[in-house]
């Protein structure tokens, strides 16, 4: 059974409905991932959402802090905030497809095909 979505707060509606129908379901992607984040903080939760240190610029730019919640923004702050998230484009998922090289590659300490030499040599 699915995961029922949040509903959005009132400035988050005012701002989908101020928008082209081809925005319309980016921004309410964006918006349920905001809400639906287990901390309540807006740092964090952009930091997942915008690709390096974009959230944290969007955030000083719009003079919030970091402990802002995302239920606290107004309409103007959800276009900003949606606006900043179209021209940064989304932070890579660690999903199928989204992969990233980098950390430790495989179970057993060695690159991909790699194995240790035999002791006896």
């Amino acid at each position: 059974m699915p995961r029922p979505l949040h509903v959005l707060p009132p400035a988050a509606t005012a701002a989908r409905d101020g928008l082209p129908p081809a925005d319309v379901a980016d921004f309410e992607r964006l918006a349920h991932a905001v809400l639906s984040a287990p901390s309540s903080a807006l740092g964090p939760v952009l930091r997942a959402q915008l690709p390096g240190g974009a959230g944290i610029r969007w955030l000083a730019s719009a003079g919030l802090s970091p402990t802002a919640r995302a239920d606290r923004l107004g309409s103007d702050q959800w276009l900003s905030l949606f606006g900043c998230w179209r021209s940064a484009g989304r932070a890579p998922s660690g999903g199928p497809g989204g992969r990233r090289g980098g950390g430790r590659p495989s179970t057993h300490g060695h690159a991909p095909g790699a194995m240790a030499v035999p002791r006896w040599m």
